[in-house]
């Protein structure tokens, strides 16, 4: 009976102090939440990650890295906190009211990022996967995450105007022109995304050049609103998604899945010094092994040719020309060249006459892609043909420089001098 009177005399003190009884039962309810949130997460979460890391599957590590099941674990607080904050006396019904609407704010916040979390590290997995750099799907995920939080955004907004999610859907719908109007870019950003991924337009790793927007480099990235490219100067460019499917840009994955380069150069020759082979120039340019069989060859076509022209006249026969067997020996040079891909197309053409020269254009394309290997090899053929050309008796195109002047002034003065 001591007991029990000892218990209604404290009962009866703290009946005079209500705020004394209020901030104890808080600090109780403080201290089971914070227990309950400790038992969660050292308990729950830490056996839920062993239990992942003892199974053996495919990128068990991406889900220990990340804190999808730490993240729900704040639940658990919340829960509490919402569900005792009606146990403790004294408080208002606005106070108890808003502590709940709260609580529930925070656990429809939780799960959406928990959601959101669970959605990288599925496309972190999908990344893993060779296929994904044909059809990548962070702008799809992207927008399924938006979606996740306007839905998790009209929740919260419902539950502290005491309102169904569905009645401010319709009164939303009111909106629509507003919102269609705000998520412009988000629509037509994901329209873009279908388009690129239908019709294989473009792949994470594929070079692009895009004149408009000075972007030539390999895509490293692309979401649902821009897509992200490295610039062979180590600089970055990010577009939005949609220009890629509304500006022209040229991709070169046919030239990375063929294994070969194209070589597209001219070099000008000097008309003035383009004529007909004399004998000498022959013999000499037989000795030429690129150009034995040829010459052979050609010379017995013009022969029998000749024969039956009825004119006798040298003028009217036809001839070797030094540019024609210039652009021979290219073709066979070309054809001999071990890192000419000899698949692929190969023309050494003449180009419409300029008042620069003859341009002599080489249309090949090199066995590799590789930026500096192509160069190396582009630059030793063209090396070649310039110190070889004039054994051809040609001569390259330059306009005059100041030397150049300088050299005629001189001849100029020179003649004055001997003229006086």
């Amino acid at each position: 009976m001591e007991k029990f009177g000892f218990i209604q005399s404290i009962r009866d003190w703290s009946d005079q102090y209500p705020w004394l009884e209020m901030l104890s039962s808080l600090t109780i309810l403080i201290i089971v939440a914070l227990i309950a949130n400790f038992f969660a997460k050292q308990v729950v979460v830490r056996g839920i990650r062993k239990l992942i890391s003892k199974m053996k599957f495919a990128n068990k590590e991406v889900f220990a890295e990340h804190s999808v099941i730490r993240r729900i674990a704040n639940i658990v607080p919340a829960i509490v906190i919402m569900n005792g904050i009606v146990t403790v006396p004294h408080l208002s019904e606005k106070v108890i009211t808003l502590v709940q609407m709260l609580s529930q704010a925070f656990i429809f916040l939780t799960i959406a990022l928990a959601i959101s979390e669970f959605l990288s590290i599925f496309n972190l997995i999908y990344q893993r996967n060779p296929k994904s750099r044909n059809k990548p799907i962070k702008g799809y995920l992207q927008l399924v995450k938006l979606i996740i939080f306007i839905v998790c955004g009209l929740m919260i907004l419902g539950t502290f105007l005491k309102k169904d999610v569905f009645t401010l859907l319709a009164g939303f719908g009111a909106m629509a022109a507003v919102l269609m109007l705000v998520f412009q870019n988000t629509i037509l950003s994901l329209v873009a995304s279908v388009q690129i991924s239908s019709y294989d337009m473009v792949r994470i790793g594929d070079w692009i050049e895009i004149s408009s927007l000075h972007a030539d480099g390999t895509v490293i990235d692309m979401s649902l609103h821009t897509v992200t490219i490295e610039n062979f100067d180590k600089t970055f460019t990010t577009i939005p998604t949609n220009k890629l499917v509304t500006d022209t840009f040229k991709n070169y994955r046919g030239m990375q899945l063929i294994g070969a380069r194209r070589i597209k150069r001219s070099i000008f020759i000097d008309q003035q010094s383009i004529h007909f082979m004399t004998f000498d120039e022959y013999e000499k340019l037989r000795n030429f092994l690129l150009l034995n069989d040829y010459l052979g060859e050609k010379q017995t076509e013009l022969d029998t040719f000749n024969q039956q022209l009825e004119s006798k006249s040298v003028y009217n026969q036809r001839r070797l020309t030094n540019i024609g067997t210039f652009r021979a020996y290219i073709e066979q040079y070309l054809q001999n060249h071990p890192r000419i891909a000899q698949n692929q197309t190969m023309i050494v053409r003449q180009m419409q006459p300029t008042s620069e020269g003859l341009p002599l254009e080489v249309y090949a394309f090199t066995n590799t892609t590789v930026w500096k290997d192509y160069e190396a090899i582009q630059s030793d053929i063209f090396d070649h043909l310039l110190a070889i050309i004039p054994e051809f008796g040609l001569k390259i195109y330059q306009s005059p420089s100041g030397a150049d002047l300088q050299l005629i002034s001189s001849y100029q003065n020179i003649h004055e001098n001997l003229s006086g």
